[in-house]
């Protein structure tokens, strides 16, 4: 039971000061391989709300669907406070600078920000919120997600490019666990969720190009040929 009970800490700074001991009444180590799912049990019986409730590890989302604006936000302001009374209880605080409103419609005229509150406080509102680190826009085509996306990739294919061209330069299959570590790691992250994109495009190119140095094939190589050639690049 120490690791939910009887615990203590102190602070030492950087010129050697040590402050003295303290107990923790709450919470559990983190980093420890119990601290997940005494989270989950804790949090287990999250109040029903009208809204739909999303929920990973402490990441939480309510979604409601309307075609009124100020039904979505009745509802809306109705479950923040159930889930406020909630965390209340369970002594749970909400980070309210990470805590944003959001709307997704296709009407590219309607300019409106919903009003949110929280212990009477209203939510900021974003219009591009990122959530499990996706970004999510207006009209959920993904495009600033995987434009973001397309700029990371880029910087990590000019290592690539470098590991390729150092000296000798570094074999196939360097090359290809280097591809599967700097790009592919990161660009198949939720792509579950953004692949049906229209603007997958952005960064389409970018794992070709990766895959081609791995191959050692030239531009004019089909695309489609350039996966399966650099799963057999072992040489």
């Amino acid at each position: 039971m120490e690791m939910v009970g009887n615990r203590i800490f102190t602070l030492t700074t950087g010129n050697g000061k040590r402050s003295r001991l303290r107990r923790l009444k709450n919470g559990v180590p983190q980093g420890s391989v119990l601290a997940p799912l005494l989270f989950n049990i804790y949090i287990f019986r999250l109040p029903t709300t009208v809204s739909r409730n999303y929920a990973y590890a402490d990441d939480l989302a309510i979604m409601h669907a309307d075609g009124d604006w100020q039904e979505v936000e009745g509802v809306l302001n109705k479950d923040m406070a159930t889930v406020g009374e909630y965390l209340q209880t369970w002594t749970l605080k909400l980070s309210t600078t990470k805590t944003v409103s959001a709307a997704f419609h296709l009407n590219k005229k309607a300019k409106r920000e919903l009003k949110v509150k929280y212990n009477n406080e209203t939510l900021p509102f974003c219009s591009e919120p990122k959530y499990l680190g996706v970004t999510l826009d207006r009209s959920l085509t993904y495009r600033p997600h995987l434009e973001s996306l397309r700029k990371k990739l880029t910087s990590r294919f000019t290592l690539l490019r470098r590991l390729a061209g150092s000296g000798c330069g570094a074999g196939a299959t360097t090359l290809r666990i280097a591809t599967l570590v700097l790009l592919h790691s990161t660009a198949e992250y939720c792509a579950l969720v953004w692949y049906g994109s229209a603007h997958t495009r952005l960064i389409d190119p970018i794992i070709n190009d990766a895959l081609r140095i791995v191959t050692g094939c030239l531009r004019p190589t089909p695309a489609d040929n350039l996966p399966v050639l650099a799963a057999n690049s072992t040489c």
